[in-house]
């Protein structure tokens, strides 16, 4: 399944959306079907089943994962269900959880880090070796495709960060790796913007990003469950891997290219090490950290490009096989 958050141009001012099913180039109103579905079969549920949101499926995701297919296979093949189904490009497509329980962004491809720290004079930290890290990002500045939102200060060595994201869909508290891929209820493109020279400078206080990085994070433009995947997974002893080509594009040209596959560290360990004495709730979305060569930063500092950063009117692509391509055009806010 391709699950979306998505809003009409008769609700723009919506924060929350309707969930939806991406089929081919329609959105399925998942809020009528499952109903519509559940009436025209004669089927009741054990337990009531919400369809506000794709967050309110998420936090029933055992009854969903198994629900959902049915009600698309059936709105795909019923006669009278054509009014459910709306032409995405009549659509606005939003974050597929536009507001997540939290967010967590990793650091997992070597790649990156090697070439970020040789870029600074460093060498390679061993603790990289040691366990996979994280921080936490702002989940309340969660954008979609569409425009996202800069101010003056953002502007200075304004950057993308060309990511994959998961989303949990299963409460759990002390995962272990060998389980933690059942937790996950599928993958999304993610942006993590960043200024960097505030970056830079809050991060000489040791305490991680903070402004650098709090103002904006995109993710999209659908959620595509693990079968969705299927054909490219790579299973190892450390849990699933996937074989998909990632690349960002910015105003056209292709500036970075990688793959999912090149992870040092899964998300399977990711997820054990973020519940280690810590409950993870359907919705927290975690990131995998940045592709190499995913960034301009590590861009301009291997002198890739030059002194290359993003501004006000840039339009930005980031696509992964299978996820789709999320587009985002940068604006300038006021003050």
């Amino acid at each position: 399944m391709k699950l979306v958050t998505y809003r009409t141009p008769a609700a723009t001012s919506d924060r929350t959306g309707r969930p939806g099913a991406l089929i081919n180039s329609h959105v399925l109103d998942l809020g009528r079907a499952v109903p519509d579905f559940l009436a025209a079969e004669s089927r009741e549920l054990t337990t009531p089943f919400s369809t506000d949101s794709v967050l309110s499926m998420l936090q029933q995701w055992d009854t969903a994962e198994q629900l959902l297919p049915m009600v698309i296979d059936w709105a795909r093949s019923a006669d009278s269900t054509a009014e459910l189904f709306l032409r995405v490009d009549e659509v606005e497509l939003m974050a597929p959880v536009p507001r997540p329980t939290s967010m967590r962004d990793g650091y997992a491809f070597r790649q990156h880090v090697e070439a970020a720290r040789r870029n600074r004079g460093v060498e390679m930290i061993p603790e990289f070796d040691e366990f996979p890290v994280f921080y936490f990002t702002n989940h309340q500045a969660v954008t979609g495709p569409g425009f996202v939102e800069v101010l003056e200060r953002h502007c200075e060595k304004l950057d993308f960060e060309l990511e994959c994201a998961i989303v949990v869909g299963r409460e759990g508290r002390n995962i272990k790796a060998s389980e933690a891929d059942e937790y996950i209820a599928g993958y999304t493109i993610m942006n993590d913007w960043s200024a960097r020279a505030l970056q830079m400078k809050e991060m000489t206080m040791s305490l991680g990003p903070a402004k650098g990085k709090d103002f904006a994070t995109s993710i999209g433009p659908f959620l595509a469950t693990r079968d969705e995947l299927a054909e490219r997974r790579i299973d190892g002893p450390n849990g699933e891997r996937y074989d998909l080509t990632m690349v960002t594009r910015v105003n056209g040209t292709e500036v970075s290219r990688g793959n999912l596959k090149d992870m040092s560290w899964t998300f399977a360990q990711i997820l054990e090490r973020a519940s280690y004495g810590v409950t993870l709730y359907p919705g927290d979305v975690i990131g995998s950290g940045t592709v190499g060569t995913g960034c301009f930063l590590e861009l301009n500092g291997s002198k890739i490009t030059d002194n290359w950063w993003l501004k006000p009117g840039d339009v930005v692509d980031c696509e992964i096989d299978l996820l789709g391509t999320l587009t985002n055009t940068l604006v300038r806010g006021a003050e």
